[in-house]
């Protein structure tokens, strides 16, 4: 897609909060950074297509990314806004805010493309919420990252991660100083991917099912990227989060070439 003239800025508040997150991160694991985005594309304009695996995804994903020169703008949990002053700082950080189950919900991708065509790096989780797979892998996704990459023609670039279920539980804040002090004690290594690009080229925007094939495309992008990261740990994870519940509904079937 053409790139504006007039691009977005990441403001300092955020890329002082990326160091943050490395520092913090840095204190209760080791970080494993692999992979790269596309030259040309570490300002933007660039989606950035994670799964999501825990409560503490956002530090890991911020360190990550400021180990690739990246500072996305993430579509977040409009709780997160609402919170006094996480909200702010977010806002201020020129996060995106998803309403999820409201009549809002549209309007943030709509926010997103605009961010997309000031020239934004986003960051999305293309399943829309904390993974509920039992090996927790990537769950059936939403369409909505479809829908932004085809109407803004962005690169989208798969991003894997593994290990952040170990640091923070799924009901965290609920357990969460119990499990920070074991991870301090065990420091977990912390593996993320940058993949390469998803192929989206062959994918007419207006197709009938456009939205779902190039969704199973993300998905699928981001698994063979996990695969790697986790080689020992192929079926189940051995950590497991007795708080977190189970749902298959949502279970991805990965499609043949």
């Amino acid at each position: 897609m053409d790139t504006p003239t007039a691009r977005w800025r990441p403001p300092l508040i955020w890329r002082g909060a990326q160091l943050l997150a490395r520092a913090v991160v840095g204190a209760l694991a080791r970080l494993e950074v692999t992979g790269d985005v596309p030259d040309g594309r570490r300002r933007g304009p660039l989606i950035l297509a994670a799964n999501h695996l825990s409560p503490f995804d956002p530090l890991v994903l911020a360190a990550a990314c400021r180990a690739r020169g990246v500072s996305p703008r993430f579509m977040a949990t409009g709780g997160l806004f609402r919170a006094p002053l996480l909200g702010a700082a977010m806002r201020r950080a020129g996060h995106l805010r998803v309403d999820r189950g409201t009549a809002a919900v549209h309007r943030a991708l709509d926010d997103a493309a605009c961010a997309v065509a000031a020239g934004s790096v986003i960051l999305v989780y293309p399943e829309g919420r904390i993974g509920l797979d039992p090996g927790l892998w990537p769950e059936r996704g939403k369409t909505g990252t479809a829908r932004l990459a085809l109407a803004s023609g962005a690169t989208v670039v798969p991003v894997a991660q593994w290990g952040s279920h170990e640091v923070l539980p799924y009901r965290a804040p609920k357990g969460m100083l119990r499990a920070v002090v074991r991870a301090v004690w065990r420091r977990p290594v912390l593996r993320v991917h940058f993949g390469d690009p998803v192929v989206l080229g062959d994918v007419a925007a207006d197709a009938p099912g456009a939205a779902r094939r190039v969704t199973d495309r993300i998905i699928d992008a981001i698994t063979d990227a996990l695969v790697p990261l986790r080689p020992d740990e192929p079926d189940v994870p051995r950590h497991v989060d007795p708080g977190r519940p189970v749902d298959t509904s949502r279970a991805h079937r990965r499609r043949l070439p």
